[in-house]
């Protein structure tokens, strides 16, 4: 993600008409946020080239694909093998993030299974994973804050985005 530029209250604005309406036209969001269609196109598309406008797939639930369990995996790694774990972490198709640390943990990777079994066998998988020293598994099991923006798209778009409290 290259996050090139601020997000500034007009670029707040589109995102947040595109959160309550995911489908809506450059059109559409001309008329509902009352921008010319030129600005609100050229907005989005930066917005979607700097990485700030994620892709479709992160808004699919793993559970509709057949992975109701999510499991959060801390590692601990050979820090001259740290590219390679990470290339062969993002080969395992149930690895679906994963974040560098500091810290006493190295890794922290976000994982879906099918079932125990399944965590099971991914856990092998990424055991086997050359680099990987040690690793912690952790099932979630519930989601108590779902990940969301809005409360800090709002206050970009009131143009406050840099006051906090």
């Amino acid at each position: 993600m290259n996050h090139g530029g601020a997000i500034d209250a007009t670029d707040a604005r589109i995102l947040l008409a595109l959160d309550e309406e995911p489908r809506a036209t450059a059109v559409a969001l001309t008329e509902r946020l009352g921008l010319s269609r030129n600005t609100v196109q050229a907005r989005w598309s930066r917005l979607e080239r700097d990485g700030a406008l994620g892709p479709f797939a992160r808004r699919v639930d793993p559970a509709a694909l057949g992975y109701p369990l999510t499991a959060f995996v801390t590692m601990r790694v050979d820090q001259l093998r740290l590219t390679e774990v990470g290339a062969a972490l993002g080969d395992i198709p149930e690895v679906v993030e994963v974040y560098g640390l500091s810290g006493d943990i190295d890794l922290l990777a976000r994982v879906v299974a099918a079932d125990a079994d399944d965590l099971y066998r991914i856990a092998g998988r990424l055991h086997a994973v050359p680099g990987v020293e040690r690793s912690s598994t952790s099932l979630a099991m519930n989601q108590l804050v779902p990940h969301r923006l809005t409360p800090l798209l709002e206050r970009a778009a009131e143009g406050a985005g840099r006051r906090r409290g």
